[in-house]
């Protein structure tokens, strides 16, 4: 008889654990679709799009695309772990590592080619461009206009090859399952860049330094005309 209750209460307590376990996943995917889905109506604020049904239709490819991303990237993860546990050597485990890492990059080209087609289904080139940059926090834009600035005597040559290595990092970027990830590829590039433009005759340090300095007066400047 006591083992019989003994028996009952553990079934109970089981049940209790899996039933907590259940609705903090459940409260887990609730929070996290509020989460993409918040994120991809702001980018879709930005595009000013007239039609309601539209504009709807726009936020919901861009929630899918976050969502897959991250059933992605969390496959990759669970057999990343489970290949660290299991490795009996490390080279074993490097190739192992590898083998995973090549299928997620092809399912995440096969996902961003889906998604750009879908997106222009819907969107002008202008508008997918504009929604590749709420994607990466207008990054591109960013770098751009920096090196301009910083390097006033940057040809128009110059110019277009800066922009065509930050547009296809841009394009990698979109995919990356985190902020830190993202900004990654682009420091990656930009690390290319600065190569580039040494190569060129550049001496970036010195550049970066004259730039601040310039930049150093301009808020003095400004500042002083506030006062006045």
């Amino acid at each position: 008889m006591r083992i019989g209750l003994l028996i009952c209460f553990a079934l109970s307590i089981s049940t209790i654990v899996v039933a907590q376990d259940g609705n903090n996943t459940s409260d887990k995917e609730a929070a996290y679709t509020r989460t993409i889905t918040t994120r991809s109506e702001k980018i879709v604020q930005g595009l000013h799009i007239p039609d309601s049904l539209k504009a709807k239709r726009v936020v919901t490819i861009i929630t899918d695309q976050y969502r897959n991303l991250n059933t992605v990237y969390a496959e990759r993860d669970e057999q990343l772990k489970l290949i660290k546990q299991r490795a009996e050597s490390k080279d074993s485990a490097t190739n192992d590592i590898k083998a995973v890492q090549d299928i997620t990059d092809k399912k995440v080209a096969r996902l961003h080619a889906s998604f750009l087609k879908q997106l222009s289904s819907e969107l002008s080139p202008a508008d997918v461009t504009k929604v590749k940059d709420g994607m990466t926090y207008n990054v591109l834009n960013v770098t751009y206009d920096a090196y301009v600035d910083m390097i006033p005597t940057l040809t128009k040559n110059q110019k277009d090859q800066i922009m065509a290595w930050l547009v296809e990092a841009r394009e990698y970027a979109m995919d990356g399952e985190s902020s830190e990830k993202k900004h990654w590829w682009f420091g990656k590039y930009k690390g290319r860049i600065n190569n580039y433009l040494s190569a060129q005759g550049y001496d970036i340090n010195k550049e970066r330094k004259d730039w601040a300095e310039r930049s150093k007066q301009k808020s003095e400047v400004k500042n002083t005309n506030e006062v006045h």
